[in-house]
């Protein structure tokens, strides 16, 4: 199967619509807004089942919608698992495998030819915006990943993931222009990171303030929104200090470490700003016009003194950010379309960040593209039977070396290294993978073994260690 950056996808957005005919015309076509939480674990809401964090409006959000409870992120760190978000691809067939930074930044970035969520839905007459971290192209040396190269009419927020930790920068992106903050940022690197010394404009609240804008401009049609809060991950330039927040709210005097005061007091403040853009909404008579979706780029982290332990920031799953066991890529998805979702549903649906390219087609009347690893999910979020499924799920991770995992059905196969052993958990009866059954199920780990030789085609970006690097 060819990747995602298909052939037969021209550059030029003002074609897309006629290389995605509509399919469903008669049915109204909603906005949608996809809400990316950036390292929020799977235990950090309410809803999912957090005791101390205070989030009133993302637990509303569920109620008022379909919370699902086997959602998976793309892959365990941000710009793969944005990359699949945007493609429909997942990490054996995606462009963008890992987080490659400065060292090598077409390697993280998206190309001409890519088919995105947003090409597809501008070319279907969507005004379509990311406001927010991007990750997945830049300016210098990666620009043909640019968001309004990639089917953005609108973007406000980070280009660079490493500027995207200082929550105090010296300077934002509007298009591809800088926009000056007033902010102090001494030693500054080329990436825009560092730590502030003088912190006067928070960048979550101009870019919430961003994404309200956005809705006024573009309600008389309909409308995307990809808005993508860096909240709560950390400044990692700041080691300790990292979890960087104007005032810690309804935490101050709780007798906790600093760090742990200030994610919560992150995490409550990205509820607030969901509950902004609910009430926003609401006021313009857009509720039932729009499908908002809710989920986090990978599981939780430890970084800027934030300990995931201390508020079961995983729930009852085993990993953080940067393991293929739950916790890193099992992750919190909450939809809401008042009248076409019903309220207050719990779903097992296995789903993943690549159904999301499929899903929006749909929803907007557009065939979806001819190379997508995805399914829709249409029906269970109209609450009608899915009948299409998975047959697995991949994902593969280059950090210290080259890691896969597989899901088929309710087991779950994780292999550390190249050639090494395949652990097998059984996620029906071990949802923490407490307990490894490969040596018992030596039948099961054969079929995982065949599924995870076929998941994968060889990317030259991202070779695997030991192996020749693939060719273009």
């Amino acid at each position: 199967m060819k990747p995602c950056l298909c052939s037969w996808l021209v550059a030029l957005s003002g074609l897309l619509g006629s290389l995605w005919p509509a399919v469903h015309a008669a049915a109204p076509r909603p906005n949608i807004i996809f809400i990316l939480a950036d390292d929020l674990g799977y235990g950090d809401l309410g809803c999912y089942g957090q005791q101390r964090i205070r989030t009133p409006r993302i637990d509303r959000l569920a109620a008022e919608g379909l919370r699902f409870t086997q959602a998976y992120a793309g892959s365990t760190v941000c710009a793969p698992s944005r990359c699949a978000l945007m493609t429909g691809r997942h990490m054996g067939h995606a462009r963008v495998r890992g987080n490659a930074g400065r060292a090598n930044p077409l390697a993280q970035s998206l190309r001409v030819g890519d088919v995105t969520v947003a090409g597809m839905l501008q070319g279907a007459g969507y005004t379509t915006a990311l406001i927010g971290k991007w990750g997945l192209g830049d300016v210098g040396g990666a620009e043909a990943g640019l968001p309004r190269r990639q089917g953005f009419d609108y973007f406000f927020g980070y280009l660079n993931q490493r500027h995207a930790h200082n929550y105090y920068p010296s300077f934002l992106w509007r298009n591809e222009e800088r926009v000056r903050l007033r902010n102090a940022v001494p030693n500054e690197d080329p990436d825009g990171a560092g730590v502030s010394d003088n912190k006067i404009e928070y960048s979550a609240d101009l870019i919430a303030d961003e994404a309200l804008a956005f809705i006024r401009r573009a309600q008389d049609r309909p409308f995307f929104l990809y808005f993508a809060p860096t909240i709560p991950h950390a400044n990692n330039e700041a080691g300790p200090a990292g979890m960087e927040v104007p005032d810690l709210g309804w935490y101050r005097d709780r007798d906790w470490p600093p760090a742990q005061k200030a994610h919560a007091a992150m995490i409550s403040r990205l509820d607030r700003d969901v509950g902004r853009i609910l009430d926003l909404l609401r006021e313009l008579g857009l509720d039932e016009r729009t499908l908002v979706l809710f989920s986090s780029d990978n599981g939780p982290h430890r970084e800027g003194g934030f300990d995931p332990a201390f508020n079961d920031s995983s729930g009852p799953l085993r990993g953080i950010k940067r393991d293929l066991y739950e916790g890193g890529i099992r992750v919190p998805f909450i939809a809401r379309w008042p009248g076409r979702v019903p309220a207050g549903r719990v779903s097992g649906q296995v789903t993943a960040f690549w159904d999301f390219l499929p899903t929006v087609a749909e929803l907007a009347g557009v065939a979806n593209p001819p190379a997508c690893d995805g399914i829709s999910i249409v029906p269970t979020l109209l609450g009608r039977p899915q009948r299409r499924q998975h047959e697995f799920l991949y994902w593969e991770f280059f950090e210290g070396g080259f890691k896969q995992a597989i899901r088929a059905g309710d087991w779950k196969g994780i292999r550390l290294a190249p050639g090494g052993p395949l652990e097998l958990y059984d996620l029906k009866t071990d949802l923490g993978e407490t307990r490894d059954l490969a040596a018992s199920r030596p039948g099961v780990v054969q079929r995982l073994d065949r599924l995870l030789a076929g998941a994968r085609e060889d990317s030259p970006d991202w070779p695997v260690p030991g192996q020749a690097k693939a060719t273009r």
